[in-house]
């Protein structure tokens, strides 16, 4: 199963909940970059890459999606949903998100800053790559 969750701790009284995260502690890795996707039109898919290196962890905040994961033998399919969890994606894991609602919001904590050459975006070289690995 390449499918790995994170549980996250919900918080919460009668004035409403919170989630946090922290480096190393919630997510096994230090964060180095934080970014969010929303407002997805309706139909499009996005992702269609893995990396080499780079640990993600992705928490839908609002709304849904359902993220296609593949590690070059076995494909899952992950619904995320407003809940307290975190879809934890390893290194050499193609992934591509898809089937956002209207109010989706999903974050995506990464372990390292952007870096072009840790990106494998073309589905072949990653199939090269993951019967390598």
């Amino acid at each position: 199963m390449i499918t790995k969750w994170y549980d996250l701790q919900l918080l919460g009284d009668d004035r409403g909940s919170l989630v946090a995260i922290e480096s190393t502690k919630t997510i096994p890795f230090e964060t180095k970059r934080v970014y969010y996707i929303f407002n997805t039109k309706a139909g499009i898919r996005r992702g269609f890459h893995a990396h080499k290196e780079l640990k993600q962890a992705m928490v839908c905040v609002s709304g849904s999606c359902k993220i296609e994961l593949d590690d070059g033998q076995v494909k899952e399919i992950a619904q995320l949903d407003a809940s307290p969890k975190a879809l934890a994606i390893d290194p050499m894991i193609w992934h591509e998100m898809y089937d956002f609602s209207e109010d989706c919001v999903l974050i995506v904590l990464a372990s390292e800053h952007y870096d072009e050459s840790d990106y494998i975006r073309n589905y072949d070289s990653f199939i090269k790559e993951a019967a390598n690995g």
